[in-house]
Protein backbone atom coordinates (compact mmCIF):
# COMPACT_ATOMS: atom_id res chain seq x y z
CA UNK A 1 0.00 0.00 0.00
CA UNK A 2 1.35 3.43 -0.97
CA UNK A 3 1.88 5.92 1.86
CA UNK A 4 0.00 9.20 1.69
CA UNK A 5 2.28 12.26 1.73
CA UNK A 6 2.24 14.35 4.90
CA UNK A 7 1.00 17.93 4.83
CA UNK A 8 4.56 19.00 5.65
CA UNK A 9 5.75 17.27 2.47
CA UNK A 10 2.93 18.72 0.34
CA UNK A 11 3.35 22.28 1.60
CA UNK A 12 7.16 22.25 1.40
CA UNK A 13 7.02 20.76 -2.10
CA UNK A 14 4.77 23.64 -3.11
CA UNK A 15 7.16 26.17 -1.49
CA UNK A 16 10.03 24.63 -3.47
CA UNK A 17 8.05 24.99 -6.70
CA UNK A 18 6.98 28.54 -5.86
CA UNK A 19 10.65 29.48 -5.46
CA UNK A 20 11.07 28.65 -9.15
CA UNK A 21 8.77 31.63 -9.95
CA UNK A 22 11.19 34.09 -8.37
CA UNK A 23 12.89 36.64 -10.61
CA UNK A 24 15.79 36.96 -8.16
CA UNK A 25 19.20 36.24 -9.68
CA UNK A 26 20.85 35.79 -6.27
CA UNK A 27 18.55 33.34 -4.40
CA UNK A 28 15.11 31.91 -5.12
CA UNK A 29 12.88 31.44 -2.06
CA UNK A 30 9.33 30.14 -1.79
CA UNK A 31 6.80 30.22 1.07
CA UNK A 32 3.46 28.61 1.85
CA UNK A 33 1.43 30.04 4.73
CA UNK A 34 -1.11 27.64 6.21
CA UNK A 35 -3.69 27.48 8.95
CA UNK A 36 -5.42 24.33 10.15
CA UNK A 37 -3.87 22.33 7.27
CA UNK A 38 -5.24 24.77 4.66
CA UNK A 39 -3.21 27.09 2.43
CA UNK A 40 -4.05 30.71 3.21
CA UNK A 41 -1.29 32.46 1.23
CA UNK A 42 1.82 31.85 -0.84
CA UNK A 43 4.81 33.94 -1.81
CA UNK A 44 8.21 34.04 -3.38
CA UNK A 45 10.96 36.64 -3.30
CA UNK A 46 11.15 39.30 -5.95
CA UNK A 47 10.62 42.94 -6.75
CA UNK A 48 7.36 44.75 -5.95
CA UNK A 49 4.74 44.57 -8.66
CA UNK A 50 5.17 47.40 -11.14
CA UNK A 51 8.97 47.62 -10.77
CA UNK A 52 11.72 45.72 -12.61
CA UNK A 53 12.20 41.96 -12.85
CA UNK A 54 15.84 41.58 -11.87
CA UNK A 55 16.56 38.58 -14.08
CA UNK A 56 15.23 40.42 -17.13
CA UNK A 57 16.93 43.80 -16.57
CA UNK A 58 20.16 42.58 -14.91
CA UNK A 59 20.43 38.86 -15.83
CA UNK A 60 24.07 38.48 -14.75
CA UNK A 61 24.22 40.59 -11.58
CA UNK A 62 20.67 41.08 -10.35
CA UNK A 63 19.51 44.41 -8.96
CA UNK A 64 21.74 46.93 -7.22
CA UNK A 65 22.75 46.18 -3.63
CA UNK A 66 21.98 48.34 -0.61
CA UNK A 67 24.66 49.39 1.90
CA UNK A 68 24.37 46.00 3.67
CA UNK A 69 24.91 44.10 0.42
CA UNK A 70 21.28 42.97 0.09
CA UNK A 71 19.08 43.39 -2.95
CA UNK A 72 17.64 46.89 -3.19
CA UNK A 73 14.38 45.79 -4.86
CA UNK A 74 13.49 42.42 -3.38
CA UNK A 75 10.59 41.75 -1.08
CA UNK A 76 11.28 38.50 0.76
CA UNK A 77 9.01 35.52 0.19
CA UNK A 78 7.74 35.60 3.80
CA UNK A 79 6.89 39.28 3.45
CA UNK A 80 5.05 38.66 0.17
CA UNK A 81 2.92 35.87 1.66
CA UNK A 82 2.10 37.83 4.83
CA UNK A 83 1.39 41.09 2.97
CA UNK A 84 -0.92 39.31 0.53
CA UNK A 85 -2.86 37.65 3.35
CA UNK A 86 -3.21 40.84 5.39
CA UNK A 87 -4.13 42.93 2.34
CA UNK A 88 -6.96 40.47 1.68
CA UNK A 89 -8.08 40.43 5.34
CA UNK A 90 -6.92 36.85 5.94
CA UNK A 91 -6.15 36.13 9.59
CA UNK A 92 -2.64 34.68 9.86
CA UNK A 93 -2.59 34.37 13.68
CA UNK A 94 -1.61 30.84 14.73
CA UNK A 95 -0.57 30.02 11.17
CA UNK A 96 2.28 27.77 10.09
CA UNK A 97 4.80 29.09 7.57
CA UNK A 98 6.71 26.72 5.27
CA UNK A 99 9.80 28.27 3.72
CA UNK A 100 12.68 27.07 1.59
CA UNK A 101 15.06 29.37 3.50
CA UNK A 102 15.06 30.08 7.23
CA UNK A 103 13.84 33.66 7.75
CA UNK A 104 16.26 36.57 8.16
CA UNK A 105 15.95 38.71 11.27
CA UNK A 106 13.67 41.26 9.60
CA UNK A 107 11.26 38.55 8.41
CA UNK A 108 11.45 36.84 11.81
CA UNK A 109 10.25 40.05 13.45
CA UNK A 110 7.33 40.24 11.03
CA UNK A 111 6.45 36.55 11.54
CA UNK A 112 6.36 37.02 15.31
CA UNK A 113 4.47 40.32 15.10
CA UNK A 114 1.58 38.88 13.07
CA UNK A 115 1.21 35.85 15.36
CA UNK A 116 2.47 33.00 13.19
CA UNK A 117 3.07 30.14 15.64
CA UNK A 118 5.40 27.82 13.71
CA UNK A 119 8.01 27.96 10.94
CA UNK A 120 9.11 24.89 9.02
CA UNK A 121 12.22 25.58 6.96
CA UNK A 122 14.29 23.70 4.39
CA UNK A 123 17.67 25.51 4.30
CA UNK A 124 19.64 27.58 6.82
CA UNK A 125 19.89 31.33 6.23
CA UNK A 126 23.28 31.70 7.96
CA UNK A 127 24.87 29.03 5.75
CA UNK A 128 23.52 30.75 2.62
CA UNK A 129 24.77 34.18 3.77
CA UNK A 130 28.00 32.75 5.25
CA UNK A 131 27.16 34.14 8.70
CA UNK A 132 28.21 32.83 12.10
CA UNK A 133 24.81 33.37 13.71
CA UNK A 134 21.27 32.39 12.77
CA UNK A 135 19.66 35.69 13.89
CA UNK A 136 16.17 34.94 12.59
CA UNK A 137 16.07 31.54 14.27
CA UNK A 138 17.41 32.96 17.53
CA UNK A 139 14.78 35.72 17.53
CA UNK A 140 11.89 33.34 16.82
CA UNK A 141 13.04 30.85 19.45
CA UNK A 142 13.49 33.61 22.05
CA UNK A 143 9.88 34.70 21.61
CA UNK A 144 8.21 31.30 21.47
CA UNK A 145 7.70 30.66 17.76
CA UNK A 146 8.21 26.95 17.09
CA UNK A 147 10.88 26.09 14.52
CA UNK A 148 11.36 22.84 12.71
CA UNK A 149 13.83 21.84 10.04
CA UNK A 150 12.06 20.10 7.18
CA UNK A 151 12.77 16.38 6.94
CA UNK A 152 11.72 15.01 3.53
CA UNK A 153 11.96 11.44 4.88
CA UNK A 154 9.64 12.00 7.85
CA UNK A 155 6.53 9.91 7.55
Amino acid sequence: MMQRPTFDHIFMSLAIHLAERSHCVKKKVGVVLTKEARIISTGYNGPPEGTYNCDEIWPKTGCARNIKGSCSLTIHAEQNAILYALTHHINVKDGVLYTTLLPCLSCARMIFSVGIKKVIYKDAYAAYKNLDDEEGLNFLEAFGVLLEGYDPYKI
